[in-house]
């Protein structure tokens, strides 16, 4: 993973690391930000712009990619770098959590 992406990936915002948590299996944009109301309650509900914004940077940082269309609705799946970034991000946030629980 080069320096760029891990700079401008690590720490993810909540949006993007949802976005690629739901991409370990191909999905379209409509159903990610269902996925993520679902996981989360409601709490968290991605906009329009925030979802394709993300999506098309991601592509083109190649996090993700265009599987196919269906229906009109474009298709992505995760990348291996995708999985490098989401894997790195997940510890960092295991991390947290860990140190949190033994600050109580």
């Amino acid at each position: 993973m080069d320096a760029h992406i891990k700079k401008v990936y690590v720490p993810m915002t909540e949006s993007g690391f949802y976005i690629l948590l739901c991409l370990r299996k191909p999905n379209h944009g409509y159903g990610i930000v269902q996925m993520v109301k679902e996981m989360t309650d409601g709490d968290i509900v991605l906009a329009p712009g925030t979802m394709y914004g993300s999506l098309s940077k991601m592509e083109k940082d190649g996090l993700i990619g265009f599987v196919r269309e269906e229906d009109k609705r474009k298709i992505y799946l995760i990348t291996g770098l995708g999985k490098e970034v989401l894997d790195l991000e997940m510890k960092r946030i295991e991390r947290l959590y860990k140190n949190m629980k033994e600050m109580r």
